[in-house]
């Protein structure tokens, strides 16, 4: 190409190349054989890439196309089954490249009106369906540490101003939370009172007052809770009714970390589970995870967002004459200049409609219960928790540790599925998390089929 901003013949020819990889990647089967390879090898094939001259379009995307794409895990992959991976639909995905041509800043409403409008309808279907009052409201951020970090400085902020206190403050959550929440402590210099989990591994209204009494007692100053709406590892979802009783009486700020799980919100047969969702303060979903959007991409909603933008509004010469009176989302969290990142979620809403997202929801959770059913159907294996949502433990019983990790990276390595090791309860076990609705039971079958059919080395 001619010039970094000169259109020409030859971006025109590139542009269609871009375009056409992007097809071929979404059409075309994912190798789950991809994954990271050494730095070393990586460094050798990027040599000479970023010079002087450079190397050219055509030949910087076909070294990522045929060199580090290869080199990255496909997260979107059916037997991709490990952590939380991803499935964005179709037109999440490709509407992504169309925020990003847009050149869009969507932090303050004069900028990015039209995009901050469509963001804000997608975070009032979710806040609807948690069932928040109309005023509702927030913004999209990078991810669920973003989501917390900001909804945690926000819950501070608002008890300092009702309460006046500048002692150390603490925020009450279980071990099984996600680590996000350890990390923001950390940067909020707050302590954290640890609550304990019930045989189901959910924080109880009766576990939480226990160790709130045990706070008081030692001083601790709390200032809110940070309750889980799925962990990570497990599923499992607080005893959020219990919780909100507590927090009421005791005037504390009740946010609930949703990255994975509040998704499930969508599907009619999953929200029971979340009675009290609505009684919280604020709540943090990952579209990027459960709810088909493509990375990077959280929800964050307050009850009562007048009370975020009073802790995170920035002020400048140059920002002084931001309209406060218009929706401008980075008051809303810790970040200033931010993307559009909502809008694909938003695109994909409106391109299939809402009951098209509870009908990909509602098959995930059978596929999940139906893997739980079939590992309890099998002598050799074990379901270690019921699910909640579409996580699933089990173990083969006479497995050792070695072999049941050995059996992972086997299958990591020649591409059958992705699964790895976790612990619960003290132990190492399975762990696989059902989010793309391409994920089949009859594939689910063959891993289990594979598991018990693998030679045991050693008892565990």
């Amino acid at each position: 190409m001619s010039g970094m901003h000169h259109w020409d013949e030859s971006t025109d020819l590139f542009a269609h190349s871009v375009i056409g990889y992007a097809i071929e990647r979404l059409r075309e089967p994912k190798d789950p054989r991809w994954g990271a390879e050494p730095a070393e090898q990586l460094a050798a094939a990027l040599e000479g890439a970023v010079s002087p001259r450079g190397v050219g379009a055509h030949r910087a995307l076909a070294l990522f196309r045929d060199t580090l794409m290869p080199a990255c895990r496909p997260m979107d992959d059916p037997m991709n089954l490990a952590y939380v991976p991803t499935a964005p639909t179709n037109a999440a995905a490709l509407f992504d490249l169309v925020v990003s041509a847009s050149s869009i800043f969507a932090g303050v409403w004069e900028a990015g009106a039209g995009a901050i409008a469509a963001e804000n309808q997608a975070l009032g279907w979710l806040a609807d369906l948690a069932g928040y009052p109309s005023t509702a409201g927030g913004t999209f951020v990078s991810g669920g540490s973003a989501a917390n970090l900001s909804a945690l400085v926000t819950a501070r902020s608002a008890y300092r101003d009702r309460i006046g206190s500048t002692g150390r403050l603490s925020i009450a959550v279980t071990g099984e939370a996600h680590a996000s929440i350890r990390a923001t402590a950390n940067v909020m210099d707050v302590g954290l009172v640890t609550v304990g989990i019930d045989d189901r591994d959910r924080m109880t209204g009766t576990a939480l007052r226990t160790a709130l009494e045990a706070a008081d007692a030692d001083g601790h100053e709390v200032f809110g809770v940070a309750a889980t709406g799925g962990t990570t590892n497990a599923g499992a979802i607080d005893e959020l009714d219990a919780i909100a009783d507590l927090c009421e009486e005791r005037g504390l700020w009740l946010h609930v970390d949703g990255a994975y799980g509040l998704a499930a919100l969508c599907a009619p047969s999953a929200r029971p589970a979340f009675n009290g969702i609505e009684r919280s303060d604020s709540f943090g979903i990952d579209p990027h995870k459960w709810l088909f959007a493509p990375y990077d991409c959280a929800a964050l909603v307050y009850r009562n967002p007048a009370l975020a933008a009073k802790a995170h509004a920035q002020h400048g010469d140059y920002l002084e004459e931001v309209d406060r009176s218009d929706w401008n989302p980075s008051d809303y969290a810790y970040h200033l200049s931010r993307r559009a990142r909502g809008l694909p979620l938003w695109f994909s809403l409106a391109t299939y409609g809402t009951d098209a997202y509870a009908k990909a929801m509602e098959l995930t959770l059978a596929t999940a219960r139906s893997f739980a059913a079939e590992v309890k159907r099998r002598p050799s294996l074990e379901l270690l928790l019921e699910p909640d949502l579409s996580v699933v433990l089990f173990r083969r019983t006479d497995l050792s540790v070695e072999d049941t990790k050995r059996w992972c990276e086997d299958r990591a390595n020649d591409g059958s599925y992705l699964i790895v090791p976790t612990r619960f309860r003290g132990e190492t076990c399975l762990r696989i998390c059902v989010v793309n609705p391409q994920t089949t039971m009859d594939m689910l079958r063959t891993v289990l089929d594979d598991l018990e059919s693998t030679p045991a080395t050693a008892v565990s």
